[in-house]
């Protein structure tokens, strides 16, 4: 008989007194029996039921105590780290990394390999993967979850790679491939979405539903996260504003990567070099160059405020204001349609950019359409992408272990 024919029986109140337990501990840390009492509402002796419970099914462990007032110490109660472990990828045509973390968030390993033009992306994922884990200890059959970020468009119904103009051996076949051979759920995310949730988890936008993500970089790309989700489109193809037509670049075609077309050819990571180029900033990358100008732009203003003789300018900030009107062109378009509070400047060139680059967009963006969206450099940490796949690989394990506790769908109404 299913839970759904047993509304209010004893056993489907213990498995949904079970899951929010779980789901307290998994999500805030250790707790003592008290505080699991006051966030679930019932009494101490079931919390110490379903803690019994919890334990007997080696999901929970006590991780010390807490020292209380004139009583003796509260014991902790916390997740069992080795319930679970996930696997969180970025995957570019330069760049594999691997984190592997275990179910209470703790990073056990990290790895990363220089793909040196392989050609077997499943074998290169395998490998990386392997190694990540020989280095955390564990077996790579033990992973619940593997999450894997990287660039290109998604068949929203497959999940499948469907263009990937920086990696052309990233076809469809390979997420089926990635399963099998790693008998585990797999998922390959776009990399600026995994970048946007890291954001929104630690950084500018942090705990906010609504805002939108532009990633600066190589290439170009858009997260709006509406209502905490973020938008796909029904092709998967929403966020490539690389190929945004905009005035003054010739008009993207088809498929092929608009290298010298759309907003790419304007903001794009070729065009940022040449750009700081012209205004004498030389860089390894387009980021390096950004990075300089930033600093240069900071100490012009820092000098003239010491002086108190008003900003002289200096090349580095003629270089930004060049730089934040390409990017604002692209802003506006996104801000006519969807109107943010917020937009946050992510990738290479927009952390380089920090908020000497931020608040020029700010200001132009205002200046050419209705929106005033508060605009920032990200905050989040090194590596977004990788990050955002390993919490998204964490929330697919999380939502596992609960769900072998029975899930809400069958509360009874």
């Amino acid at each position: 008989m299913s839970l759904r024919q047993k509304p209010g029986t004893p056993s489907l109140l213990r498995e949904l007194n079970d899951r929010a337990a779980l789901e307290l501990l998994l999500t805030e840390g250790p707790l003592t029996r008290a505080q699991l009492s006051e966030r679930t509402g019932v009494s101490k002796v079931t919390v110490s039921q379903m803690l019994a419970r919890l334990e007997e099914r080696a999901l929970v462990m006590i991780a010390g105590e807490q020292a209380g007032g004139r009583g003796p110490n509260a014991a902790l109660y916390s997740v069992i780290p080795s319930s679970a472990y996930v696997a969180g990828l970025y995957v570019d045509f330069d760049l594999v990394s691997v984190a592997i973390a275990d179910v209470a968030g703790n990073q056990v390993a990290e790895v990363s390999m220089d793909p040196h033009g392989a050609d077997d992306p499943i074998g290169l994922v395998r490998e990386a993967i392997g190694e990540a884990c020989a280095n955390a200890g564990i077996s790579s059959e033990t992973l619940s979850s593997v999450v894997i970020g990287s660039p290109g468009v998604l068949d929203p119904r497959t999940g499948a790679p469907r263009l990937a103009v920086n990696l052309p051996t990233w076809q469809e076949g390979v997420l089926d491939g990635l399963r099998e051979v790693l008998h585990t759920p797999v998922l390959i995310e776009n990399d600026v979405n995994l970048a946007a949730m890291a954001e929104r988890a630690g950084g500018a936008a942090a705990g906010l539903d609504d805002f939108a993500f532009v990633w600066l970089g190589t290439g170009l790309g858009l997260a709006s996260v509406i209502g905490g989700k973020v938008r796909r489109g029904i092709g998967g193809a929403a966020g490539e504003i690389g190929w945004m037509p905009v005035y003054g670049a010739p008009l993207p075609v088809g498929n092929e990567h608009p290298g010298k077309a759309g907003l790419q050819a304007l903001a794009g990571g070729l065009a940022v070099q040449a750009l700081a180029s012209q205004h004498g900033f030389i860089g390894a990358t387009p980021a390096d160059a950004v990075a300089a100008a930033a600093a240069d732009a900071t100490a012009a203003d820092a000098a003239a405020s010491r002086d108190g003789n008003g900003s002289p300018g200096s090349a580095g900030a003629a270089f930004l204001d060049d730089l934040a009107q390409r990017v604002s062109i692209g802003v506006a378009a996104i801000c006519v349609v969807l109107d943010p509070g917020l937009v946050v400047l992510g990738g290479p060139v927009g952390k380089a950019g920090g908020s000497e680059l931020a608040t020029r967009v700010a200001a132009e963006v205002s200046r050419i359409c209705l929106a005033r969206p508060t605009v920032e450099a990200t905050t989040a940490a090194d590596e977004p992408v990788l990050r955002g796949a390993l919490q998204s690989a964490l929330a697919q394990a999380r939502a596992g272990l609960l769900g072998s506790l029975g899930s809400p769908s069958e509360i009874p109404a």
